[in-house]
């Protein structure tokens, strides 16, 4: 089986994103899990290779059939679209509207098959505001892209896969927004996303909203019953392997054993708690649910103007990305 091609978007380049690009194609382990394409700016990737000290080749290509997928020689389809003079660590339009069109061409190559899948460089809200692309961030950019409508967010570190039925909401507004047809779909592409990464009949299993899943009545009113039970029940009769719901308090504590291959949280917190304490510089951000079945994985940080150019920059979560995208890309 053929490693995957994974394309690495350069993100905001005034930014770390060049910086921990290089840093991570500098290991052999990369190349031995996947073939690395890097989409954006072969300028950047200079230029960082340089403030770094390091060697390697910077290999401009314009399709990925050119790319010789070799370490020491790093591909870059070279969207150049950035001046010479790019200031580093400042917000500009022209770093945002290249950070959006990295993304772009990121997801055409997807759609088209020449990538498994996309591994995002961080990018800056405002400077992709300002270079005319008004969108929250990535993924809601590849949701446009992608004419997606129903996705999820899964965080994933070496031990813990956890996928969210909500994210950025208030707790209240949160819980009343989870319906059955939500936890349904969200396991769905749990199941969908992992099997077609080669897990055979993955096991999933569903925290409850109140504390020890309501106990038969005993704390809440009703919402394991009423807004996650239907969604289980019926992602069950349709033969995937999903159970719940259970205590979220000892849960995550059966899922990095190895009792379950991926936990679905209620709520933000009752996920990313989680996965954050296992390891910041481990966890890994991956948008699931995108037509076409594109696979993204991203850093979880974010472009830190404050420290860009200066070699301060850690690429062990780029690393991360890299290794999630590999493991969750489809497999032919």
């Amino acid at each position: 089986m053929e490693k995957p091609v994974i394309g690495i978007t350069m993100g905001d380049a005034a930014g770390v994103g060049p910086e921990i690009i290089v840093k991570a194609l500098n290991s052999r382990e990369v190349y031995d899990m996947c073939r690395p394409l890097v989409i954006g700016d072969m300028k950047m990737l200079k230029k960082a290779a340089g403030q770094i000290g390091s060697e390697v080749v910077i290999n401009k290509v314009r399709h990925p059939d050119e790319c010789g997928f070799v370490h020491g020689k790093v591909d870059c389809l070279d969207i150049d679209l950035l001046p010479e003079n790019l200031p580093v660590g400042k917000v500009s339009a022209e770093a945002g509207n290249a950070a959006f069109h990295f993304v772009k061409k990121a997801v055409e190559l997807a759609k088209n098959g020449c990538i498994q899948a996309i591994c995002t460089a961080p990018l800056n809200k405002e400077a992709l505001h300002k270079g005319g692309h008004r969108y929250p961030g990535h993924t809601e950019i590849l949701a446009y892209l992608t004419n997606t409508t129903d996705y999820s967010m899964m965080l994933v570190s070496p031990k813990l896969k956890v996928i969210h039925l909500t994210t950025h909401q208030g707790l209240i507004e949160a819980i009343q927004s989870i319906t059955p047809e939500r936890t349904y779909k969200v396991i769905r592409l749990a199941h969908d996303t992992l099997t077609r990464a080669g897990f055979k009949r993955p096991k999933i299993a569903v925290c409850g909203i109140n504390p020890h899943a309501g106990e038969n009545g005993l704390f809440g009113s009703g919402e394991e019953e009423r807004q996650l039970l239907p969604g289980i029940e019926q992602a069950a009769a349709e033969g995937i392997d999903a159970g719940g719901p259970y205590p979220a308090d000892t849960l995550f504590y059966k899922a990095v054993r190895g009792d379950v291959d991926l936990v679905v949280a209620c709520y933000h917190d009752q996920g990313h708690i989680p996965v954050k304490v296992l390891g910041l510089e481990e966890g890994v951000n991956i948008t699931v649910g995108l037509n076409g079945g594109v696979i993204r994985t991203s850093v979880d940080h974010g472009t830190a103007f404050d420290i860009a150019g200066q070699n301060k920059a850690d690429e062990r979560s780029m690393l991360a990305a890299l290794r999630s995208a590999a493991e969750l890309a489809p497999k032919s």
